[in-house]
């Protein structure tokens, strides 16, 4: 009973998360390419490796996920650890989703609104210029040092 519960788990985790992945990354390119201005080959190389690492991760999880839990010992104690098992993967893999989303929405933010803009606000009153006054360049006084210890 236990063996063929592992089958069916491995094969419905394993099924999912190529379902997720292939759907990701077909659905994900026009908003990769956009988050990166339109480069075209960037938002496919990492599209790419988004998917390779949503793999590792997810199969990863499903492979070290069998060691652990109930071991059926019947057909209802099966279908009981089958669906905590898939329950833990379809948790997994949407939290991966939801987190990939929030990190290249931020990323698609920063380029809509383009680079942070400073502007400096001052609380003094703006004061009318000073007119009527010579700009006059300054001299040292004789015997005075330079900042390289020179005598001016």
């Amino acid at each position: 009973m236990t063996v063929w519960t592992y089958i069916i788990y491995l094969g419905i985790s394993v099924a999912m998360t190529v379902w997720v992945a292939q759907t990701l990354f077909k659905h994900g390119r026009i908003f990769l390419v956009e988050t990166f201005s339109g480069k075209e080959d960037l938002a496919d190389s990492v599209n790419h490796l988004l998917v390779v690492g949503f793999y590792l991760i997810n199969i990863g999880y499903v492979t070290l996920a069998l060691k652990y839990g109930a071991k059926p010992a019947d057909m209802v104690g099966a279908i009981e650890v089958l669906s905590t098992k898939v329950g833990l993967v379809l948790l997994v893999l949407g939290f991966m989703h939801f987190f990939n989303l929030a990190v290249f929405s931020k990323m698609r933010r920063r380029t809509l609104n383009g680079p942070a803009r400073h502007t400096r606000v001052s609380s003094l009153p703006e004061q009318e210029p000073v007119t009527g006054v010579e700009l006059r360049e300054l001299t040292p006084p004789a015997g005075a040092i330079s900042a390289q210890g020179d005598r001016i």
